[in-house]
C-alpha cells in the first residue's frame, strides 16, 4: 500500500499563494490519478483538482478553476498543487489523493489512498 507524504499548507491572507506537495514513494504510477480533495468544517469532502498521471491532463472543481495549478514530477513521483489568489473560503484540510479506477475525474470512493491531510487556512 502506497503512503502519500503531504507538505506545505499553512496560513496566508486572501490573496496570497500556497503550494503543496505530495510524494507517493517508489512504486509505479502508471495509470493512476493523482490530485486533491479537501474538507471545510462541517462541509463534505469536495474535489479540488486530479491529473492523470499517464497523460498529464487535469480536472479542477468549479470553485478553484482559473486559480489553481496541479503538475507532476515524475522522476520524484510527486505532484503539486499551486493555489492562487486564495479566498477566506478555500480554507480547509486538504487531502492528497491516489486512484487507479477509470472513472473520470472520479468522486470519493474512486481514491483508495488518501494523505493524512493538511490545513490551509486563509484570512480575510
Amino acid at each position: 500500500q502506497v503512503q502519500l507524504v503531504e507538505s506545505g499548507g499553512g496560513l496566508t491572507q486572501a490573496g496570497g499563494s500556497l503550494r503543496l506537495s505530495c510524494a507517493a514513494g517508489t512504486r509505479s504510477l502508471h495509470g493512476t490519478k493523482m490530485g486533491w480533495f479537501r474538507q471545510a468544517r462541517q462541509n463534505a469532502r469536495e474535489i479540488v483538482g486530479v491529473l492523470s498521471w499517464n497523460y498529464g491532463n487535469t480536472y479542477f472543481g468549479d470553485s478553484v478553476k482559473g486559480r489553481f495549478v496541479i503538475s507532476r514530477d515524475r522522476a520524484k513521483n510527486t505532484v503539486y498543487l499551486q493555489m492562487n489568489s486564495l479566498k477566506p473560503e478555500d480554507t480547509a484540510v486538504y487531502y492528497c489523493v491516489l486512484g487507479n479506477s477509470s472513472r473520470w475525474p472520479g468522486d470519493v470512493g474512486d481514491y483508495n489512498t488518501w494523505g493524512q491531510g493538511t490545513q490551509v487556512t486563509v484570512s480575510s
